[in-house]
């Protein structure tokens, strides 16, 4: 199975891991699962962190040193997320969380979010 991880679950793996719902926990530990970060939430941290937003030792380093402690993998955006975009509904409006709804749909993953939002989307999630 194959799942994509919302920005503040890989925030929360480091930060404050009793934020996580069960399920989430469980996909997290799978060893068998393929857990991936899009480049996309790294963007979005950078933003957020140079906005004093979000806090983490090493910024944009201890981010990519999560992704790699935890054995994510960091996905990369492709043509086809935007034109899945494109015909996206607008019921959220944050950018970040758009692409990766986009993305998830596209590579026919399940996306970890604890975002009320994105569930009003029909993506496959867990949480």
């Amino acid at each position: 199975m194959k799942y994509l991880l919302d920005t503040h679950i890989v925030m929360w793996c480091a930060l404050c891991p009793q934020k996580l719902s069960h399920a989430a926990k469980e996909v997290i530990i799978d060893s068998n699962a393929d857990k991936y970060v899009s480049i996309v939430s790294a963007w979005e941290f950078t933003v957020k962190h140079s906005l004093g937003k979000l806090d983490l030792d090493g910024g944009i380093g201890g981010f990519f040193q999560i992704l790699d402690e935890n054995s994510f993998t960091a996905l990369g955006v492709k043509r086809e997320y935007i034109h899945q975009l494109a015909h996206l509904p607008i019921i959220h409006h944050d950018p970040f969380d758009r692409m990766l709804i986009s993305t998830a749909l596209t590579e026919q993953m399940r996306l970890v979010t604890a975002d009320q939002n994105i569930r009003k989307y029909d993506v496959a999630q867990v949480w």
